[in-house]
């Protein structure tokens, strides 16, 4: 299912809430009837938790269905509000943002190219996934740029053909372009999505819901 909605008036969806399978993470205060749109759109449980006191879940948090990792800024008990299940994994201060700074699906991920081995070893233990180095349309913040599901994974514009092909590769699902949010190239941050369905932000036109919907196969 997907739904169209906004947090406040923002249509930076992808901002404040991070997604998998199973949960979507939000900060509060969150207004009820985006809680339920969350649970209706993507099938989830909805967990309420800030990281490091702030509201942008979303570029501070990555997470597939193995595992969650986030800004090393997180205080415990933040992060004691997700399941205990889940493997926990912190970033490095220099690219601490994992939301921006990571690009993750069930399959594999890709991390902002200055990573070290020490981070991608992380990644790859917490996550479950084979971990690649590299940018995407020439953008570092990886996470920002793109977004993934099971299902499939949509690109900045500017992404090349090569550079779907070897994505596509990596996450195991067809690759295409699109933008969100009237023309907004950092889909990350427009919204999330996962294989069951996607909350977008309002702002975003009919053609880019429709590229959407075919690119993640929302059917």
């Amino acid at each position: 299912m997907l739904r169209l909605g906004d947090l406040d008036g923002n249509p930076h969806i992808g901002v404040f809430c991070a997604v998998n399978e199973d949960m979507a993470i939000i900060a509060e205060p969150v207004e009820e009837s985006v809680v339920g749109d969350l649970r209706e759109a993507l099938g989830v449980e909805v967990v309420l938790t800030t990281v490091s006191g702030s509201t942008v879940i979303g570029s501070l948090v990555a997470m597939n269905s193995s595992g969650i990792v986030f800004s090393n800024l997180a205080e415990r008990h933040e992060v004691s509000k997700v399941p205990a299940s889940m493997r926990v994994g912190y970033m490095p201060a220099k690219i601490n943002a994992a939301g921006n700074n990571v690009l993750v699906n069930d399959r594999g991920a890709c991390v902002h190219p200055a990573a070290t081995s020490g981070t991608v070893k992380m990644l790859e233990d917490v996550l479950g996934v084979e971990v690649a180095r590299r940018p995407i349309a020439g953008i570092d913040t990886v996470g920002s740029v793109c977004i993934v599901t099971s299902k499939g994974l949509v690109c900045h514009p500017k992404t090349t053909e090569d550079e779907l092909k070897d994505l596509s590769e990596l996450f195991k699902v067809p690759a295409s372009l699109a933008t969100l949010n009237y023309g907004t190239p950092y889909l990350g941050a427009c919204a999330v999505a996962n294989g069951k369905g996607a909350y977008v932000g309002a702002s975003s036109t009919p053609i880019e819901v429709g590229r959407l919907e075919d690119g993640l196969q929302l059917y």
